[in-house]
């Protein structure tokens, strides 16, 4: 087998259709960095949700003299004799792991460093001091404490920051749903057009493969420049794909997190592991989808 020959029609088959070779690199580039844009998405999801595993999850925050909350205008800021029960009480409850205080000098420097645009609408008086309780099971121990310490003087509310990341987490698999599903749409579009692209390029070279029929030539050796075409036009295509997928990462996954008083971005590591996969996948599918459909259109 001569590689100068398989490449020859190659090229010849390439060339001949043209427009349908482009159509497929783009259907190929866009379902590649589609499915790509999913996984990056659950890279973030669970990377940002190992972050906040063992971070505070309950925070109590207590009455001051801006709190508007009936109990807090009805009885005044916390005391310390109020502060001092509700701490014995948290650390005293067996589903609680640790008990944070944070006066509120100290949440209003941490206000202004993750929240520096909203400064100047907002006084150190206003933000309140709290205790940031972790939990030792979030799901189970959430409500119990809640209910152990609610309703108690000098505590103005209870917030679950949990729940809240749950929100935000079921809003991120819903957009990473929604891009996988649009994938798989574009990637069934992606083997039909692979099936018709290759069918049609061995319709125009058919009297070449007749030839090759006649002199003795393999099956093999009949489909391989097919083959290769395909291959070509999937590898073209990922590589396309793989040009968006770093601006997916770099332009939107890292961008996001200047919104966010966290920082959790994805490695160069997690990108590569996503290409080096729609790579795999892209071969794969045009590979596989030029060989079933050449046996049944090239039978020897």
């Amino acid at each position: 087998m001569r590689a100068q020959f398989v490449f020859h029609e190659v090229w010849i088959g390439l060339r001949r259709n043209l427009t349908m070779t482009i159509a497929l690199v783009v259907v190929v580039a866009i379902s590649l960095s589609l499915l790509g844009t999913g996984l990056l998405f659950v890279k973030q999801v669970n990377e940002t949700r190992t972050f906040w595993q063992g971070r505070v999850q309950l925070s109590v925050y207590l009455c001051t003299r801006t709190s508007s909350s009936p109990q807090c205008t009805r009885n005044g800021p916390a005391t310390a004799a109020e502060l001092a029960n509700i701490h014995q009480t948290l650390v005293s409850l067996p589903e609680v792991a640790s008990v944070t205080y944070v006066s509120q000098p100290a949440a209003y420097s941490q206000f202004k460093s993750e929240f520096p645009s909203m400064v100047s609408s907002v006084t150190p008086s206003e933000i309140p001091n709290s205790f940031e309780v972790r939990l030792k099971n979030t799901q189970a121990d959430t409500t119990i404490v809640t209910e152990s310490v609610d309703g108690q003087p000098g505590v103005d509310q209870i917030v679950d920051n949990a729940a809240i990341l749950d929100r935000f987490y079921k809003l991120l698999d819903g957009a990473r749903n929604a891009v996988v599903v649009i994938a798989i749409i574009l990637i069934i579009a992606a083997v039909l057009l692979v099936a018709n692209t290759i069918r049609l390029s061995a319709f125009n070279r058919r009297r070449e493969t007749s030839i090759m029929r006649l002199v003795g030539a393999s099956n093999f050796y009949v489909q391989l420049p097919f083959l290769v075409e395909g291959v070509i036009a999937g590898l073209i295509g990922w590589l396309v794909a793989s040009g968006l997928l770093v601006a997916v990462k770099s332009l939107w996954l890292d961008t996001l997190q200047q919104y966010f008083p966290f920082n959790v971005q994805l490695t160069s590591t997690d990108l590569v592991e996503v290409i080096l996969l729609a790579m795999i996948l892209g071969v794969v599918l045009t590979g596989a989808t030029s060989f079933l459909t050449l046996r049944r259109y090239l039978r020897v």
